[in-house]
């Protein structure tokens, strides 16, 4: 109904939908223009962590203290990945279930994850760099203190919902 209420409501207010559109269009693909490089530079940032080695090496080095206390290493990634990139985070969890089968305490932790926090470097790369702010410094620190939050939470209510596995 609203796709249909939009339109009919612009020509009863007598706006000329077709060239508002086509304005609008125009605007858009400026804006996808000039976010290019912004997805470029981030996209190389996130292929040299990843083929680096660092984020293996980091989750290498933390995967003990988790599990120690009931979170399983394979879901520690995924924090890493999901504040990056959703689809990479996505794949990722695609994987652990294919792995762990989908009614794993891993896989519940991890879809509880995805679902719970969001692409933080990714908004702030689009977003910021779409309208030109160049300060994006307690934007960054409240979006990943978020995302750490998000984490967390999933795996508490994880352990609520599902028991410790």
């Amino acid at each position: 109904m609203l796709i249909a209420f939009i339109p009919l409501y612009a020509s009863f207010r007598k706006v000329p939908v077709y060239e508002a559109f086509i304005d609008g269009a125009k605007d858009g693909f400026g804006t996808a223009i000039g976010i290019i490089p912004h997805l470029v530079a981030m996209m190389t940032a996130i292929s040299m962590f990843r083929a680096s080695g660092a984020m293996d090496a980091f989750v290498g080095l933390i995967k003990p203290l988790f599990e120690s206390v009931g979170v399983p290493g394979d879901v520690l990634p995924l924090a890493l990945l999901r504040p990056i990139t959703g689809a990479g985070s996505l794949a990722y969890v695609t994987d652990l279930i294919k792995v762990h089968g989908p009614d794993s305490f891993a896989a519940r932790i991890a879809s509880t994850v995805q679902g719970s926090t969001d692409t933080t470097l990714y908004v702030l790369t689009v977003y910021f760099g779409a309208v030109g702010i160049r300060k994006s410094r307690y934007a960054l620190k409240v979006g990943l203190f978020s995302d750490v939050v998000g984490f967390f939470a999933a795996v508490a209510a994880c352990w609520l919902l599902f028991g410790l596995v």
